[in-house]
């Protein structure tokens, strides 16, 4: 795996949970997501009427509602789950925690529905992962919960993570390889339509007034949609499911890093252990054997 492309992955949907935490200070999370895929429906819809056009030719309507398909999930429910966690106030660091269980469900599912079995040392590092993510922000999460906040919160990213399990899946089995620009053409228009339905139906379709809001959509569109959600598409056909999964241990201890730096959140000795046993983890999946399907 390059370096270059893992480690742009990493950061830039680390970055994702960061401009969620920014924009949560002056809107709720429907009116960030309205406006944040709004844009971007409209620009990527032109591309698709111009420079991607070749891009959509041989593509049948199945085709294009299984992409909603993956969009719905993987976008629309994903994100609002992460957003309203965060709303909350639930921190970003162990919003990131539940994220960061994903690889061991996608690992234990790969084999009987992808048939991409996950070996010995490979289950090894995910474990190792899981610790890492647990050690990083078990002591945020004990603080917030002292803030406050409600029991029931800490479930909401649970949910927007399962979401992202069902849409790797979906997207796993088809038959199909959807080229990347419409993909996420796709996906971005279904997420646009999703979250203004939502903003109009609640009243929260109105952006605020403040310059702080147009920074976090800008910070969201372009590191976090282009940079994260685009680079996980690319890396997960690239490399496989298993790939992904290990580099997924890093963004708990990533943000949380990041979260200390820009929001002064708990940044500890065990902060710092997790970041290593997450970077262990990704060297035991990357180089055991078959770990390049």
């Amino acid at each position: 795996m390059q370096v270059l492309l893992a480690v742009g992955f990493v950061v830039c949907w680390s970055s994702g949970f960061i401009g969620a935490k920014l924009g949560a200070g002056s809107a709720g999370a429907v009116t960030i997501l309205m406006w944040r895929f709004l844009p971007l429906a409209a620009v990527l819809g032109l591309a698709a009427l111009t420079v991607t056009r070749a891009s959509w030719r041989g593509l049948t309507a199945r085709d294009l509602l299984r992409q909603a398909a993956v969009g719905l999930l993987s976008q629309s429910g994903y994100l609002l789950t992460v957003y309203y966690a965060i709303q909350l106030g639930v921190s970003s660091g162990t919003t990131a925690l539940v994220d960061g269980t994903q690889p061991l469900v996608a690992g234990a599912l790969a084999g009987p529905l992808l048939r991409q079995y996950v070996s010995a040392r490979q289950w090894l590092g995910l474990c190792l992962g899981v610790a890492g993510v647990v050690l990083v922000t078990t002591a945020d999460a004990t603080a917030t919960a002292s803030a406050g906040v409600r029991p029931w919160a800490y479930g909401v990213p649970f949910i927007g993570m399962l979401s992202l399990v069902a849409a790797t899946f979906v997207e796993g089995r088809s038959r199909t390889r959807t080229a990347p620009s419409v993909a996420m053409t796709v996906h971005c228009a279904t997420s646009a339509v999703v979250f203004t339905a939502l903003a109009l139906a609640t009243g929260a379709a109105a952006p605020p007034a403040d310059p702080g809001f147009w920074l976090a959509i800008s910070w969201l569109i372009g590191l976090a949609t282009f940079g994260g959600y685009g680079l996980y598409w690319l890396v997960l056909r690239r490399y496989g499911i298993t790939r992904v999964n290990a580099l997924m241990f890093l963004m708990a201890p990533v943000t949380a890093v990041w979260g200390a730096l820009m929001f002064h959140e708990p940044f500890g000795p065990r902060t710092a252990a997790g970041l290593a046993i997450g970077l262990t983890a990704v060297a035991v999946v990357a180089t055991a054997p078959g770990s390049r399907r």
